[in-house]
């Protein structure tokens, strides 16, 4: 009875507790659906871990090639429909395991009736040899052991989008970006807006003189006798 009288009190007009308030009621304006263009597949399509070859045609057998990694690349650095994806910030080779593990946490953590993904990169295709474990040198090259496919800095890997926020597929592509051989990010058209504009911000504010274009181009202390010849290219933006 005490009680009653004591709840009844605490209801009163007089009463300090107004309203009651709701923890965890929040009420937020509905998100209107964005003008996305979708692609004729939704899904990543599984890549082939070997290349198809005529009936007649022999696999053949390729060399380093080393400058299919350096470098920036200067084609498929933006992102086609303005959205999300994964872009690689240095040089590395993919695999086909890396497509499946790329393939496998889109499938798993997107819901593709309102999603969309698709490659922008080729699959794997240049032949990577190696030699059996405690063989002796020499006897020629050795026989392929997989296909590999080169990638460079600034190339998207892929590119997600649909009607969705950025937030909903931050972490997606951040653990992705994580898991790849070489150093990737996960960005938004906006991200990549905002990192162009820095760079230009920071080129036309530079009060230092010695910046490394000037440096080599004016071959100070006779540097173009040491450095390489990729730094006389991209003036040690990239290696």
């Amino acid at each position: 009875m005490q009680a009653y009288k004591n709840i009844t009190k605490l209801l009163t007009p007089y009463s300090i507790f107004k309203s009651a308030p709701a923890v965890g009621v929040k009420s937020f304006k509905p998100v209107s659906k964005m003008d996305v263009e979708y692609p004729e597949r939704n899904r990543l399509r599984v890549v082939l871990r070997v290349p198809q070859y005529l009936a007649s045609t022999r696999p053949y057998k390729m060399q380093k090639k080393l400058r299919l990694m350096r470098g920036a690349e200067s084609f498929h650095n933006t992102l086609l429909h303005r959205q999300y994806g994964i872009i690689a910030t240095g040089g590395g080779r993919m695999k086909f395991n890396h497509f499946e593990m790329i393939r496998m946490a889109i499938l798993r953590n997107v819901d593709y009736n309102k999603v969309f993904a698709i490659w922008r990169v080729p699959s794997p295709w240049q032949p990577i040899s190696k030699k059996s474990h405690g063989s002796r040198m020499g006897s020629g090259k050795g026989s392929i052991d997989h296909y590999a496919t080169p990638v460079r800095a600034k190339q998207v890997i892929v590119e997600v989008g649909g009607n969705i926020q950025y937030f909903e597929v931050k972490n997606i592509l951040t653990n992705i970006a994580k898991r790849l051989p070489f150093d990737a990010m996960a960005v938004s058209q906006e991200i990549m807006d905002k990192m162009e504009t820095e760079k230009k911000k920071l080129e036309e504010e530079n009060q230092n003189p010695w910046t490394w274009k000037y440096i080599i181009q004016n071959n100070m202390l006779g540097c173009r006798n040491w450095i390489s010849k990729y730094d006389r290219k991209w003036f040690n933006e990239y290696i």
